[in-house]
């Protein structure tokens, strides 16, 4: 099972915006969100990442500055519906947030927009200034229905725009979220076209470039630990294979176990996480009460007669929890012996005088039969000597 949690798709409406607001989300349209055109380059990706063994391919939807309940769309409802159906592959929904100066008072992650969160599987953030990178690693990646798993890094930027913290590293992957290393910036490929729209992302020489020295930093301060790598590419000669890509992380200092972690298990436990943050504290099964059976104690029945005892045919019913025996019925504690129960001792009718006589003939009958043993073994060895 191999994943691909970045596969980024760009609806059409996306590229017009009004003259007069500019620096506002651009709204989008349910049903005008793909031309045909457009759906059929996706299909030819998604069949050469078929053949090449994406089983888990997660479609990524990118929003500016924050999620805004007035102008934000869904457009990979309608994407799905339009594919056709694939068997043996799993299709996830993300949403991608670019963080930027204007979203460090909020990115829209609120109770009140729940609604428009609850839809997408997987939520990521993409910071771009210190203060929104400290945010994410220590406010969003904390378990809640509106948990963030995956901080996006702008590898390509000629250098990135807040240092990675070993403190805030740290405590983001302890949190549960991961970071995301996208190999298109590594083969200098076509990145989300709508991440350059933004300003995070840099094609070329010089993107590849800075892709290679911010990455190594990434593993260096993360210790290889806490990362996931995704395709991120948005033309078919760009995607590569899971071998290649195992192959590429290890030119980053990280040894073969952890790159197989960062692409296989990593993913895997990454969308465990996911869907649990639609659950009440991350609960996946549905709890079930057991009850034990209700224990009954019968009192004990006084009767009058000559010598009789009130503890007389007690019924008792003990329960798994009890651990010492009722005290009511021990018998008288010997010299040199410890208290023995009614079961232990086998008395099955009333203690008495009659019962207390035959327990002393039995002893006694015990004790002269060991004797004559004795003195059998004695006369043996006295005959050999």
């Amino acid at each position: 099972m191999h994943f691909d949690l970045n596969f980024p798709v760009t609806a059409s409406a996306s590229t017009s915006q009004p003259k007069k607001n500019k620096n506002k989300q651009p709204q989008q349209s349910p049903s005008a969100a793909f031309t045909p055109a457009q759906v059929k380059g996706i299909e030819a990706r998604l069949d050469l990442l078929e053949h090449l063994g994406y089983t888990v391919i997660a479609f990524n939807q990118s929003v500016n500055k924050k999620i805004d309940p007035k102008t934000h769309v869904n457009i990979l409802d309608g994407l799905l519906e339009q594919l056709r159906a694939r068997p043996g592959t799993l299709f996830l929904k993300r949403l991608t947030i670019v963080l930027d100066n204007d979203s460090e008072k909020g990115f829209g992650l609120t109770n009140a927009n729940a609604s428009l969160v609850e839809p997408y599987d997987v939520i990521a953030l993409l910071p771009t200034t210190s203060a929104t990178f400290s945010l994410a690693c220590l406010t969003h990646s904390l378990p809640s229905p509106l948990t963030a798993h995956i901080i996006a890094l702008p590898l390509t930027l000629p250098r990135l725009p807040f240092q990675l913290k070993h403190t805030l590293v740290r405590t983001a992957i302890k949190n549960g979220a991961v970071f995301e290393i996208n190999y298109a910036g590594a083969i200098g490929g076509e990145s989300d076209p709508s991440l350059s729209t933004f300003g995070v992302s840099d094609t070329g020489v010089s993107g590849k470039r800075n892709w290679w020295a911010a990455a190594r930093e990434v593993v260096r301060v993360a210790k290889g630990k806490g990362i996931v790598v995704s395709g991120g590419v948005a033309s078919e000669a760009d995607c590569r294979g899971p071998k290649d890509i195992a192959n590429l992380l290890t030119l980053l200092d990280l040894t073969q176990n952890l790159a197989h972690d960062a692409s296989v298990a990593a993913p895997k436990s990454l969308i465990l996480r996911a869907q649990a943050r639609k659950t009440y504290r991350a609960v996946l099964s549905e709890p079930r009460l057991v009850i034990p059976e209700a224990t009954q104690v019968v009192p004990p029945t006084p009767q009058t007669g000559d010598g009789e005892n009130m503890h007389d045919h007690v019924n008792i019913s003990q329960t798994s929890s009890q651990s010492s025996p009722n005290p009511a019925l021990m018998l008288p504690q010997q010299a040199g012996s410890k208290k023995r129960t009614c079961d232990e001792v086998g008395l099955d009718s009333t203690i008495n005088g009659h019962g207390k006589k035959k327990i002393r003939e039995a002893a006694n009958t015990e004790g002269e039969s060991r004797r004559k043993k004795k003195k059998g073994g004695n006369r043996k060895k006295v005959g050999a000597v």
